[in-house]
């Protein structure tokens, strides 16, 4: 089985990263494909997103990490067919100092996701470049990159670039830029056509040529526990992660 691990990233906040993390891994998944989301942030957004008591948890992303448990013990059923979620907590947070003292630190996530089944690992990673953030860069093989249609959309963006750059060489010469996706997009506002003309030329074909409106139904499903489909599958949000899915697909199996 070829397998995809998608490390869903920008270390800015607020760009709607947990938000496409979440709903193209929902969307991906189905009786036939199975998917994995990470939930490496530990504001634990993912998970409490889809409706999981983020304080409740046995096992998280984090005792996964360090190896205290397996993969299999920490991995729920998200709620719909095919799909599986890691969860995470404010446990997590220790993980950037303690991750410090550990050999081959980089490698923690790789090593405890080598025997996971599923076709496709979403990696919900945390709004920073620290260690939680190399170890998503270090197993993935694919890079999706959020920017929100704003201002300083770009601002950081060469930071993040000359990282990823760094780990390819260093660590991990699997990683590829699937592409950037373009959020909370309003065609009504000159500046969102401004930051996309922007983007075009930065990256080219490797803009996703679905946007991600600004919308109020995606914006309110976290706080219901449930992904765009459950929430309202024919909102313009629902119908944007839907497209965008399948554009996903086309650049994975192309």
């Amino acid at each position: 089985m070829k397998q995809t691990i998608i490390a869903v990233i920008n270390q800015k906040g607020g760009v709607g990263k947990t938000t496409t993390a979440t709903n193209l891994a929902a969307q991906l998944a189905s009786d036939k494909t199975s998917v994995l989301l990470v939930d490496l942030d530990p504001q634990g957004n993912a998970t409490s997103g889809l409706g999981l008591d983020k304080e409740g948890l046995e096992a998280t992303s984090y005792e996964v990490l360090f190896d205290r448990v397996s993969l299999d013990q920490a991995v729920l059923a998200a709620n719909r067919a095919g799909f599986y979620v890691l969860p995470a907590n404010a446990n997590l947070a220790a993980a950037e100092v303690e991750l410090a003292n550990v050999p081959q630190r980089e490698f923690c996530l790789r090593n405890a996701l080598k025997n996971a089944a599923y076709e496709y690992i979403i990696i919900d990673c945390p709004p920073a470049l620290g260690l939680l953030t190399i170890n998503a860069l270090t197993a993935a093989n694919s890079l999706l990159i959020p920017v929100q249609a704003e201002y300083y959309a770009l601002e950081g963006l060469g930071q993040l670039l000359a990282t990823v750059q760094r780990v390819k060489e260093a660590l991990n010469p699997n990683l590829d830029l699937l592409g950037v996706v373009l959020t909370m997009f309003d065609k009504r506002n000159s500046l969102s056509e401004q930051v996309m003309t922007e983007l075009k030329n930065h990256f080219g074909d490797r803009l996703f040529r679905t946007s991600i409106p600004r919308n109020v139904r995606l914006a309110e499903a976290p706080s219901f526990g449930k992904t765009i489909f459950e929430h309202d599958r024919w909102s313009k949000g629902a119908r944007a992660y839907k497209q965008f899915a399948k554009e996903v697909i086309d650049r994975v199996n192309g």
